[in-house]
């Protein structure tokens, strides 16, 4: 299954440690999916890793090594669509 992540979900498993981000972004570092991403969205990632408000509750390495994880590990695959909203219901894993 590929997958496009939201960057908030990617930034919430960094900041709380349980619940559906971090279970998600678990799954992934696990093989249970692809991670798709492009530069629009490793842009995004990193502009979001840097406001303030973030920035306070984030410790820069952690920021850091989810970048070069979303970099080196998932599949670039050039531009990502636009998408209004999901078709698919969430998936939740336990």
């Amino acid at each position: 299954m590929r997958v496009v992540l939201d960057t908030n979900i990617l930034v919430s498993a960094l900041m709380i440690q349980t619940g559906n981000p971090a279970a998600i972004y678990r799954a992934w570092r696990e093989g249970l999916f692809i991670l798709l991403t492009c530069t629009g969205h490793l842009n995004e990632l990193r502009t979001t890793l840097r406001k303030p408000a973030i920035a306070d509750r984030i410790k820069p390495y952690k920021a850091g090594t989810l970048v070069n994880e979303v970099k080196k590990l998932a599949e670039n695959v050039g531009a990502l669509p636009r998408v209004r909203r999901s078709l698919i219901p969430p998936m939740i894993f336990c």
